[in-house]
């Protein structure tokens, strides 16, 4: 808006519809489990999250099968929203960088813009709207759908006529994106550093000539280490606060600690205070709701607060609490070693909900010296690594906040792009 409360002069106000040359939902794929000549990757609803498009739980589609239309072929540029679903219904995400033959399934709406819009513009608009198309699905639970027409009719994009201007406010909130994804893979490069100086350390054994101690010996992980049960919460306890609760929704299926995991907590009971987690303690999934036990038993320090001033853990979550004198960095390292989850795994039961047995943790076996300080500079460089990464995690943290600010201001011409500086 201008002073006088009119529209900008330079802008324009348009529906979706009006600035979308093509749209279309996804095929039926005919899904094929290996890849040859005849695969191209189809996308799921699961593939698209926090804006942005994942191939890690994209399947393959055999165009031998079932043909798939020029038109419906993803290209850099595209903006995908999930059509399907509560709760996943109205998420929307942009193709950048396609380097593989793609399509997505029936359960993803695909849309490509006019010449009217810079591509990169309208997937930021589209973007700055999600909680609006979100609103739009409609059906009961579990059978939700998109309605497409409101999509088009209800959505409303407004952008500069002026393309290098559409153009400034795209690459100022696509640098911030680019500097998150340098930030993970980063921190991605740093965790498997991490593993590979363990390994070195504890199974190949370099810094010793290569050669077993002769000194060292096998011991339990009780023998340098407690074990916490979490607390047990009543659902009534569940409410706005600045304390969080880490439950086994932080583990990510894949490995990995998810921020948008915590739930907001105000205990009605009072805790031990080894109830309570500080940054870098290790907490191990005990419980798991996946079918192929793809979470229980994974480890992973907590390497953000979230901004929040405490946080506690359910009691489907345990935390190792290293005894006195032992590096709690050395304990994150040794437990996120493929052995641990290993070992793990043959203390499950349970059918429907697994259960980790409370031996698993105490009864995990370390090759270590009798002395840990032989190990002080494994701990210390292990420690720098995951200071590093947690810096890079509240720096990723802010870089988002920042954009997820600007965002709808600067979708809306509220913020002229030319004077801001980041």
């Amino acid at each position: 808006m201008d002073r006088e409360g009119n529209w900008m002069v330079n802008w324009k106000e348009k529906t979706l519809g009006e600035v979308t040359l093509f749209i279309t939902k996804g095929i039926p794929p005919k899904y094929s489990d290996y890849k040859s000549e005849s695969t191209i990757w189809v996308l799921n609803q699961k593939c698209n999250r926090n804006f942005e498009i994942s191939y890690a739980d994209a399947r393959l589609h055999d165009y031998n099968l079932k043909k798939v239309p020029e038109n419906k072929m993803l290209m850099n540029g595209d903006v995908l929203i999930n059509s399907t679903g509560t709760g996943t219904a109205g998420r929307v995400a942009q193709l950048q960088n396609i380097k593989k033959p793609t399509t997505i399934d029936g359960h993803m709406i695909l849309l490509r813009p006019t010449d009217d819009i810079d591509s990169l513009y309208y997937g930021y608009a589209i973007k700055s709207c999600q909680s609006q198309i979100e609103g739009l699905a409609e059906g009961s639970t579990g059978q939700t759908e998109l309605n497409r027409k409101r999509l088009q009719d209800e959505v409303i994009i407004r952008y500069p006529v002026d393309k290098q201007e559409q153009k400034a406010i795209a690459y100022l909130l696509s640098d911030l994106d680019e500097k998150i994804k340098i930030n993970v893979k980063i921190n991605n490069n740093l965790l498997q550093q991490i593993q590979l100086l363990c390994r070195s350390w504890l199974v190949d054994y370099a810094p010793f000539g290569y050669e077993q101690p002769a000194t060292w010996s096998v011991v339990p992980l009780s023998l340098i280490a407690d074990f916490v049960s979490g607390y047990s919460y009543k659902g009534a306890e569940l409410a706005d606060s600045d304390i969080a609760m880490a439950t086994i929704k932080n583990f990510d299926r894949k490995g990995g600690f998810k921020l948008d995991g915590y739930k907001e907590i105000q205990p009605s009971a009072k805790l031990k205070p080894e109830q309570h987690a500080q940054l870098f303690d290790t907490l191990v999934a005990h419980t798991d709701l996946t079918q192929n036990a793809e979470v229980i038993g994974n480890a992973e320090p907590i390497l953000s607060m979230s901004g929040y001033n405490d946080i506690v853990f359910s009691m489907d979550v345990v935390k190792v609490l290293p005894k006195e004198g032992v590096s709690r960095f050395l304990i994150a390292a040794l437990l996120q070693d493929g052995r641990f989850k290993a070992h793990a795994l043959g203390y499950v039961n349970g059918t429907t909900v697994l259960h980790l047995s409370k031996k698993a943790l105490p009864e995990f076996e370390l090759l270590l010296p009798p002395d840990l300080e032989e190990l002080a500079p494994l701990a210390n460089a292990v420690e720098a690594m995951y200071r590093k990464i947690a810096d890079n995690i509240d720096e990723s943290t802010h870089l988002a906040n920042l954009r997820n600010t600007l965002l709808p201001r600067l979708m809306s011409g509220e913020l002229d792009v030319s004077n801001i500086d980041l």
